[in-house]
C-alpha cells in the first residue's frame, strides 16, 4: 500500500510517500481502507520533533481519518465490514498514524459517518470538532443564552467552536483578520464577527457585550490575558488549546475577584469515552445539518510534504494563506 511516512523528525521535505507493508488488525481493532484524511498543527509539530512523542520509525504521520471497514477483528462488537467511520487519535502515544490506502483502528476511536455525509466532511471535522465539543461542553459548560468569544473564528477549530456554540443556543462573538473571513464567520453562525485589523477589538467586544464575556476561547498559541480578563463577566471562563511553549503574563488580581475560572486541555489527553459521547454529538449535529466542514483546500495524499508545508507556515509562520482545514484524498 502508499503511505506517508517519516524516518526521522525534520522539515516537511522529510516525508516520503511510497510503499509499506499492508497492516493486520488485531482482535479489537478495524482495517480501514481510508478516504480522506486531515491536516492538524499537532501532526507537524510531531513530524518537526517540535512535539517529543513516541513514535515508531518509520512513522506513517497523521491523526484524523474517514473510511470504509475492510476487515474485522475477532473481538469487534461495535462494527461490520463495509460501514463507513471516522475518527482522530491516531499518530499518537505510540500508535501509527493514518496517511496510507489501509490502516488499523481500535474500535474505541472509530465512529460511524451519517447517512449523506462524505468523507471529506467526516475528516475535516474530526480533530476540531471533538476538541471543540469537549472545551466547550465538558470544560466551558456554555449554556444556552450565555455569550462567547472566540478569538479567531474562521480556522479550523474557530469553526467549530461558533458553530457548536450556536446549537447550544449561546450569543457567539468571533474574531477574523480580513473581511473575507469576517464574512466567513457570520456564514458559521456568529452573532458578531470583528475584524481586528481595521477594528479596535476591545471597543467592539465591550459594545456587543456590555455585561462581559461568559466564556472567552483563546485559539492562538501566546493568549493575552492583560486583554482577555478585564472582558471577562463574573464568573467567565476561559479556554486554552494551543501554546505549549508560551509564558504570558497573568493578571492573577482581577481574575479571581471575578470568581473566573481557567481551563487549558489537550484533546488526545480526554479517554476514548469521552471523545465518542463528543463524536456522537457531532454526527448528530452534522445530520441536522447544524454544523459543516470548514475545508480551505483539498488535495492527494501523495501532497502529504505540501500540505504539512503550508500548514506550517500558518500555523508558525502566520501567513494568513490557509483559512480551514486541508483535506488529502487518497
Amino acid at each position: 500500500m502508499k503511505a506517508a511516512f517519516i524516518e526521522m523528525t525534520g522539515a516537511p521535505d522529510v516525508i516520503q510517500f511510497g510503499d509499506r507493508p499492508e497492516p493486520r488488525p488485531a482482535t479489537q481493532q478495524l482495517l480501514i481502507r481510508v478516504g480522506a484524511v486531515a491536516v492538524n498543527p499537532i501532526d507537524t509539530y510531531i513530524r518537526s520533533g517540535l512535539i517529543k512523542l513516541p513514535a515508531p520509525f518509520p512513522y506513517v504521520i497523521g491523526c484524523d481519518f474517514a473510511g470504509t471497514v475492510e476487515s474485522l477483528g475477532s473481538d469487534v462488537s461495535r462494527f461490520n465490514v463495509g460501514d463507513r467511520v471516522w475518527g482522530s487519535n491516531q499518530g499518537l502515544m505510540g500508535r501509527q498514524g493514518t496517511f496510507a490506502e489501509l490502516i488499523v483502528v481500535d474500535e474505541q476511536w472509530a465512529y460511524p459517518i451519517p447517512k449523506f455525509i462524505t468523507e471529506e466532511t467526516a475528516a475535516a471535522v474530526s480533530l476540531v470538532g471533538i476538541t471543540a465539543h469537549l472545551g466547550l461542553v465538558g470544560r466551558a459548560d456554555l449554556k444556552r443564552g450565555e455569550t462567547i468569544f472566540v478569538n479567531g473564528g474562521a480556522g479550523g477549530v474557530g469553526s467549530m467552536v461558533v458553530q457548536i456554540a450556536k446549537a447550544i443556543g449561546a450569543r457567539v462573538i468571533a474574531t477574523a483578520g480580513s473581511d473575507e473571513r469576517v464574512a466567513k464567520c457570520l456564514s458559521f453562525g456568529a452573532d458578531v464577527a470583528i475584524n481586528y485589523q481595521s477594528q479596535n477589538l476591545s471597543d467592539e467586544i465591550r459594545k456587543s457585550a456590555p455585561d462581559g464575556i461568559n466564556v472567552y476561547w483563546e485559539t492562538r498559541r501566546d493568549a493575552d490575558f492583560d486583554f482577555a480578563v478585564p472582558l471577562l463577566a463574573q464568573g467567565g471562563r476561559m479556554i486554552l488549546m494551543a501554546g505549549r511553549d508560551a509564558r504570558p503574563v497573568f493578571p492573577a488580581g482581577p481574575f479571581y475577584v471575578k470568581d473566573c475560572a481557567l481551563h487549558g486541555f489537550a484533546m488526545f489527553n480526554s479517554p476514548a469515552l469521552a471523545q465518542r459521547q463528543a463524536a456522537e454529538d457531532i454526527n448528530r449535529l452534522l445530520s441536522e445539518g447544524k454544523i459543516r466542514a470548514n475545508i480551505d483546500r483539498v488535495l492527494l495524499l501523495s501532497d502529504a510534504a505540501e500540505a504539512h508545508r503550508l500548514q506550517e507556515e500558518n500555523t508558525l509562520g502566520k501567513a494568513g494563506t490557509l483559512a480551514g482545514k486541508i483535506v488529502l484524498r487518497s
